[in-house]
């Protein structure tokens, strides 16, 4: 019988890793432990650091804040002439939770994650938490400059069609009232503020969510007011796990 060390085992872990990374994004990490954490869900660990489970959750909200803050520059200067609630809806888009996690999927991430069979099969956050907590290790590793070349080069390019994405028409009110229907959980818009006059008055709409103030909307007509706040209240129950 042929007996394995455990060096062999995690070395020929470590360079599998770095050859999936490579294939996917075009380069060798530095810190692989980085990735491996990044790609470890907190339902695999069973490792502590003083009292804190060693898992991607750290590196998810680093890589959250990181990957909007390249969103939202590219936005920015892909559009130089649109309003600030355009580019807030671009940017919700290409990060929101469900667009994120087709693109792990996609670009293959989930045969990287460590998790419970369990969460593998009932987390609907899971693969984008994964992808988020990527490109925290990625900013540790190598830096902003470099996280932001692979977002663009090898994610954004090649992944995203922004100008279908621009014009997709989508209606935000209606998913959620077919969520609220279906789950039996009740929904209301309520105009809370008006501002300013004339033709540059907007209207603010207030949603509530099962009796919870959960999200608003603000635009120059009540039905765009509703879209937005049923817009950021989806974006909302993604990151919860409720939709």
């Amino acid at each position: 019988m042929r007996i394995i060390s455990p060096l062999t085992v995690i070395f020929s872990s470590d360079k599998k890793l770095r050859n999936s990374i490579k294939n996917i994004f075009g380069f060798y990490p530095g810190n692989i432990f980085l990735y491996q954490l990044a790609f470890r869900h907190k339902s695999a660990s069973h490792e502590f650091v003083n009292g804190l489970k060693l898992s991607n959750e750290r590196l998810e909200y680093l890589g959250d804040a990181v990957l909007s803050s390249i969103v939202a520059d590219y936005l920015f200067k892909k559009f130089p002439y649109k309003e600030e609630g355009f580019l807030t809806e671009m940017r919700a888009r290409i990060v929101s939770r469900s667009q994120l996690n087709k693109l792990s999927k996609k670009l293959g991430l989930d045969n990287l994650i460590e998790s419970e069979e369990f969460c593998n099969n009932h987390s609907k956050s899971l693969h984008g938490d994964a992808f988020e907590a990527f490109v925290g290790a990625l900013y540790l590793d190598r830096g902003y400059k470099f996280v932001r070349k692979i977002i663009l080069n090898r994610v954004i390019d090649v992944h995203f069609d922004i100008d279908r994405l621009q014009n997709q028409d989508t209606n935000y009110k209606s998913q959620l009232i077919e969520w609220s229907q279906k789950e039996k959980i009740p929904i209301e818009f309520g105009v809370v503020d008006e501002v300013g006059n004339g033709y540059g008055k907007q209207y603010i709409v207030e949603l509530q969510v099962d009796h919870e103030v959960y999200a608003n909307g603000r635009d120059f007509s009540i039905k765009g007011a509703e879209q937005q706040a049923a817009f950021h209240a989806i974006e909302r129950l993604e990151r919860e796990n409720k939709i």
